[in-house]
């Protein structure tokens, strides 16, 4: 597979299945998917659909049962458990849906914690840039039980972007928050994406923040079709 330099991201023929008693549950069938460098994407589909086994395996968090996957220009499914982590921590961000704070770690030492590990210099000072950023500068010292879920959720923000990553995952960044703050959380990641030039691939079942992307994938039952690549077909047949 030949990869130019605008692209990211890349899979051809990706398959993920899970051997069950008796059966084989298909997870992911014939995922073809190029999202170029800038790229703000957003795959939708209903719980169970496959998106977050999808955003896993794109980030390298999980091998394909076949196919192949291309990030950041390395092939993926080919590389060893320590050479993809290796290279999560250099160029890529993820914000989970459960923020995976760790407790006994200020707001502050959250953030900073994945630059200090990757050895990256001035990470105190860059990760109080991003508490200001994420409004979050006289609360740097709480621990995360004492901050709202808004709050974890924008201290999770910034530390996805301490690494200055060329890539941010994002899986359902707002679905654990009330309307406001989720509003607030979904402006951060996409003026941190403009303003960082980072590319943007989020999982949501909300077609309200899926329409603010540039591009939007539908996942159903495993497969993952290009929306207005679906439109078109349904088109197609209304007019047959």
């Amino acid at each position: 597979m030949s990869v130019t330099p605008e692209l990211f991201i890349q899979t051809r023929a990706l398959c993920k299945q899970v051997a069950l008693p008796g059966n084989t549950l298909n997870i992911l069938t014939d995922i073809n998917l190029t999202i170029n460098k800038g790229d703000s994407v957003a795959i939708v589909g209903a719980s169970g659909s496959g998106k977050s086994t999808l955003l896993g395996l794109l980030a390298g968090l999980d091998v394909p049962s076949s196919g192949e996957i291309i990030l950041a220009g390395k092939r993926i499914d080919l590389l060893s458990d320590d050479a993809r982590a290796e290279l999560r921590a250099k160029a890529v961000g993820f914000v989970f849906q459960s923020f995976l704070l760790l407790p006994a770690l200020t707001a502050l030492e959250n953030v900073t914690l994945p630059a200090e590990l990757a050895g990256q210099p001035q990470a105190v000072e860059r990760g109080k840039q991003l508490l200001e950023l994420v409004g979050l500068s006289a609360r740097m010292h709480f621990f995360p039980a004492q901050l709202s879920g808004g709050e974890q959720q924008r201290v999770a923000i910034a530390r996805a972007f301490i690494t200055q990553p060329a890539i941010l995952f994002a899986d359902e960044p707002s679905a654990n928050l009330d309307s406001a703050t989720g509003r607030k959380v979904e402006d951060l990641l996409f003026e941190l994406n403009q303003s960082q030039g980072t590319t943007l691939v989020l999982v949501t079942h909300n077609s309200q923040l899926a329409a603010r992307c540039q591009r939007q994938f539908n996942m159903d039952a495993g497969r993952l079709v290009e929306a207005h690549a679906a439109a078109r077909t349904q088109e197609l047949s209304y007019a047959g």
